[in-house]
């Protein structure tokens, strides 16, 4: 039923089915994820990317200046609000998701020091990247997304606690 629909039409499905149809919704919106998955192996888009052409090159890459930012979420903490929204959150939530945020410039660079290229960076055009992997880098690899999950501690009590995206990239990039 959902399977054509845009991600932002189908959250406002489920909101208005929460209201109007009496079915429980609630709209969780993760930024990025990281972190090692503890069920299915299912990766982010964003991380995976930068990780596969950083070693095809031998640097970190991130694409134009690298200032673009983006909100992220380590996975157990992801799992968590899911839990705290399954028993406290009022149907016809709506959440964000995010424990920090971090330039891709600086990814390039984390990802470079996990693997042994000591902090080398190299800029992709955007031109490169779309032409390599599709349209869809343009709006993953080179935009900001910048959430606060604000309503998520407040209403719920959320406490991320998994470690920064930088620890986890050092310790778990190979």
């Amino acid at each position: 039923m959902f399977r054509d629909l845009e991600p932002i039409r189908i959250n406002e499905l489920v909101r208005k089915a929460g209201v109007e149809q009496e079915v429980r919704g609630i709209v969780i919106v993760p930024s990025m994820v990281y972190g090692t998955s503890l069920g299915l192996p299912r990766e982010s888009i964003q991380l995976p990317l930068i990780i596969k052409k950083s070693k095809e090159i031998g640097a970190g890459t991130y694409i134009g200046k690298g200032r673009n930012r983006w909100s992220n979420v380590h996975i157990q903490d992801l799992a968590q609000l899911y839990l705290l929204a399954l028993e406290k959150a009022p149907s016809a939530s709506y959440f964000f998701a995010e424990n920090g945020e971090e330039a891709f410039k600086d990814l390039a660079r984390y990802v470079s020091e996990a693997l042994g290229y000591e902090g080398k960076t190299v800029s992709w055009s955007l031109e490169e990247a779309v032409a390599e992997l599709g349209l869809h880098v343009q709006y993953t690899l080179a935009t900001n997304c910048r959430v606060r999950a604000v309503h998520a501690r407040n209403l719920l009590g959320w406490k991320p606690e998994g470690e920064s995206i930088e620890s986890w990239i050092a310790y778990n990039v190979k």
